[in-house]
């Protein structure tokens, strides 16, 4: 089980803490990040509210004031904090510690670069090799780091939001937010304080053993959570966050759930209108409604495979100015005026300026898009048996168009299905899209043939 329970890849480290993920691994890693990090400079680190986090802030401490980097430590904030945070005081990088969607027994280490973003794939296959050699630098005790704290993250990070977008105008709308007892109430209620929005939050206590519920940005999750209270407030507008706030999902004023899809399309049709941008950067398990959205803008869709590392790597090929929006279908979505962070927060406030700047409610805005409905599902796989899979896979549907980028995509008029292994968790997840009703004749065929392999 332990084995099945620790996730070391280009991602990261993640896993269930004390069953997988042990304190010599987060030494280890902290070490080994410290050590790929150029010359003596800050490193920027914060957590989620995980129980394990503050044992994983320790071993990460350690790691790096021992290869002689110094620790600015901003304690319990959001990952978009911490990315900001790295910028505004010219660090050399940071690491977030907490697991994001997944439940309260995991935790996880993300790694940052100087300019705040995660690392590319050659960073990121860097920093493992050190990690897997051990090689790691450690200074004589007169060369360790110090460790010093960072009281005003939260308000310049709130600054820089409020140069973004008119919270003054925003201040009209009564908007209910499921914090899923995680570092958005943190940052909500700070600007409940300083703007006088109107946050009205559930789940709000910071809670590091037992969340209120699954904390997955889904459009389940916001039919069960969510969506049945948002008419009961009279709110304009409803916002589910993962536990570090880089992922959202979202309920209309209507009450109604909407797939978490929707996040990327809705930003990316707002802001390929205001230009100048004209690239919309995803993965290619991402909806297809984006490529409908793009068009009618003149602008274009480049798909990736799925993963942080190959978005950080597709962005580097384009000039900032040259893209619109980049993003998952996971709810996560980067904006280039702030250099490409995954904000759930800063994606919240761009919904709400896209509704105040068109002058309509927001169920009346995701009504104009035509119909697209995606089913998603996962299923525990050994890994040697994908190669073997993914082959009988093509032999089943030979009349498709064939995409290899990420595990196997199969397109056809107006449908596809995507088949891959998860870099977060030992799963194969299965993803299907139509336009129109929803492929669930397809979408079964599928997960029957996957789950063939697992008995």
């Amino acid at each position: 089980m332990a084995e099945r329970s620790l996730r070391i890849s280009q991602v990261g480290l993640r896993g269930i803490v004390g069953n997988g993920l042990t304190a010599a691994h987060v030494l280890d890693f902290a070490a080994a990040f410290g050590t790929f990090l150029d010359g003596p400079g800050k490193v920027v680190i914060g957590r989620d509210p995980r129980a394990s986090g503050l044992m994983m802030r320790e071993g990460v401490i350690a790691g790096l004031l021992a290869s002689g980097h110094d620790v600015v430590d901003l304690g319990m904030v959001p990952t978009p904090v911490i990315q900001h945070s790295i910028r505004r005081i010219d660090a050399v990088g940071g690491i977030s510690i907490g697991a994001s969607h997944n439940a309260a027994e995991w935790n996880a280490l993300k790694f940052l670069g100087p300019r705040g973003t995660y690392l590319s794939s050659a960073e990121s296959y860097e920093l493992l090799d050190i990690y897997h050699l051990k090689k790691f630098h450690f200074e004589e005790w007169q060369g360790i780091g110090k460790r010093v704290e960072d009281a005003e993250a939260t308000d310049r990070y709130l600054d820089d939001l409020a140069r973004v977008f008119d919270l003054v105008k925003l201040k009209r709308y009564r908007v209910l937010v499921d914090c899923t007892n995680g570092t958005s109430a943190l940052i909500l209620r700070r600007m409940n304080e300083r703007f006088g929005t109107q946050f009205i939050l559930i789940n709000e206590p910071l809670e590091g053993r037992a969340f209120a519920h699954e904390p997955s940005t889904t459009k389940k999750m916001v039919a069960l959570q969510l969506a049945p209270l948002i008419q009961h407030v009279g709110a304009d507008a409803g916002f589910l966050f993962d536990i570090d706030s880089d992922r959202v999902a979202f309920a209309t004023d209507a009450g109604e759930s909407v797939s978490e899809e929707m996040v990327l399309v809705l930003l990316a049709d707002e802001f390929l209108q205001l230009g100048p941008g004209k690239l919309v950067l995803t993965n290619v398990s991402t909806t297809a409604l984006l490529e409908e959205v793009a068009a009618q803008w003149g602008g274009q869709v480049v798909r990736t495979a799925v993963g942080r590392q190959a978005a950080i790597d597709a962005l580097a090929s384009y000039r900032p100015e040259q893209i619109a929006v980049a993003g998952e279908g996971t709810g996560a979505v980067m904006m280039p005026q702030f250099r490409f962070v995954y904000d759930g927060i800063a994606s919240m406030l761009a919904i709400l300026s896209m509704m105040e700047r068109r002058g309509q409610k927001l169920s009346e805005i995701v009504a104009a898009y035509p119909m697209y409905s995606i089913v998603k599902g996962k299923i525990p796989l050994q890994t040697h048996l994908i190669p073997e899979m993914l082959l009988e896979l093509e032999d089943r549907y030979p009349d498709g168009k064939r995409n290899t980028v990420d595990g196997l995509r199969i397109d056809w008029p107006g449908k596809w299905v995507h088949v891959r292994v998860s870099q977060t968790e030992p799963l194969v997840r299965v993803i299907c899209e139509q336009r129109g009703e929803a492929p669930r004749e397809l979408f079964d065929q599928v997960m029957d043939l996957v789950r063939s392999y697992t008995s």
